[in-house]
């Protein structure tokens, strides 16, 4: 199966877009799909190390997800393990797609674009072993996947623009 790929330049120089990717204050500023906000985040940043968030969205709305580091590359690469889960970290099913795979590998790629640019690309594809239904809904949601990390981008964006 081909991978989701999306991929982005943002004016910011690598060093800055790792920070903002790594150091849980900056994190919480931005990630998560256009209009909802980080209400919670605990992180242990490194190999093995765990992410459990909720993200708060539009009328009340909360969706929990955790993560899983494998690989930390200082200022290139990152990859985890992610799926959904409940506020004591345990691993849902997604809330409004019951068949999206349990569990997606994530890899984000920081490439330096000269000095005060970085290209960001992000890669998700299901784990080994997602069933034939979640695979399928995975294929099917591409246009999803697109909408929801260009507003993740958005925000990273905007938070950038801060300062």
């Amino acid at each position: 199966m081909k991978p989701f790929e999306i991929s982005r330049v943002v004016d910011s120089p690598r060093d800055r877009v790792w920070k903002a990717w790594t150091e849980i204050e900056q994190f919480k500023q931005w990630f998560g799909p256009k209009g909802f906000t980080m209400g919670y985040c605990k992180v242990d940043f490194r190999p093995g190390g765990r992410l459990h968030y909720r993200l708060d969205g539009p009328g009340g709305v909360q969706m929990w997800g955790k993560a899983t580091y494998g690989e930390i590359v200082k200022p290139e690469r990152i990859s985890w393990t992610q799926s959904f889960s409940d506020k004591d970290g345990g691993t849902t099913a997604h809330p409004m797609a019951p068949t999206w795979p349990r569990e997606m590998h994530t890899t984000v790629l920081l490439e330096a674009q000269g000095a005060k640019q970085t290209k960001i690309t992000v890669r998700w594809l299901p784990v080994e072993g997602s069933s034939e239904a979640e695979l399928k809904t995975f294929e099917d949601g591409r246009a999803g996947m697109n909408q929801g990390w260009s507003g993740t981008f958005e925000q990273f964006n905007e938070f950038l623009a801060k300062g």
